[in-house]
């Protein structure tokens, strides 16, 4: 008999003591995996300019297509200078059923916790960048100057993503101005081709696509 997985109640005692001890109840902490394939990928980069990154970005959303771990996205943090690469990131959100994980969201979230630092924008620190295969949605282009990135580098477009029925929340049609009036450098449809490519794979072999914003 396969065993029940317990979780706690917050008026539960044993729940209580836990906590006490210092082990977070289940119902009060959040974690997400990255897919296994992911690190021996990560491992693979051998540095490069601005196409081999997004080259490199556009094949992590096209392994995160053919392993069936999530959306066809993918974004990696680099630094701009050396072409580092700090983080790399996909979309989870089916994999994880959690609406936040978009490919930059990630990417963004690992290169705060491995550096140590909210800040992604320090001027005693290399000038960091995220690269990513489709422009930023409503929720990226947010959280991208409020994480001290830079630049931003983007492959297929917005219209392209909702072409395959991916909503892309409201976002300003001049998403590109708000950024560079922070000092934060845009280049856009680098590679777009390719990068749309994935999205159109996405579709055409059943991916999911979620679109919770289109219900009223």
């Amino acid at each position: 008999m396969a065993r029940q997985r317990r979780t706690h109640d917050p008026g539960d005692r044993a729940g209580q003591a836990n906590h006490l001890d210092g082990v977070i109840p289940m119902n009060q902490r959040l974690t997400f995996s990255l897919p296994s394939w992911m690190s021996p990928f990560e491992q693979s980069w051998r540095g490069g300019g601005e196409a081999t990154r997004m080259a490199f970005v556009i094949q992590a959303a096209r392994r995160n297509v053919h392993e069936r771990t999530g959306g066809p996205f993918a974004a990696a943090v680099f630094e701009s200078d050396s072409g580092a690469l700090v983080s790399l990131g996909v979309n989870l959100v089916t994999s994880e059923q959690l609406s936040m994980l978009h490919a930059e969201m990630v990417a963004i979230a690992f290169a705060q916790r491995r550096l140590g630092r909210r800040d992604l924008g320090r001027s005693d620190c290399p000038r960091l960048e995220i690269v990513t295969s489709v422009e930023p949605c409503a929720m990226c282009f947010g959280a991208i100057p409020w994480s001290g990135l830079r630049r931003v580098v983007s492959g297929a477009t917005d219209a392209d993503a909702r072409a395959i029925g991916f909503d892309e929340g409201p976002k300003p049609r001049d998403w590109t101005r708000p950024l560079a009036e922070r000092g934060i450098e845009v280049r856009t449809e680098v590679m777009r081709a390719d990068a749309k490519s994935v999205l159109e794979e996405y579709a055409r072999t059943g991916g999911v696509i979620y679109s919770p914003c289109d219900r009223h």
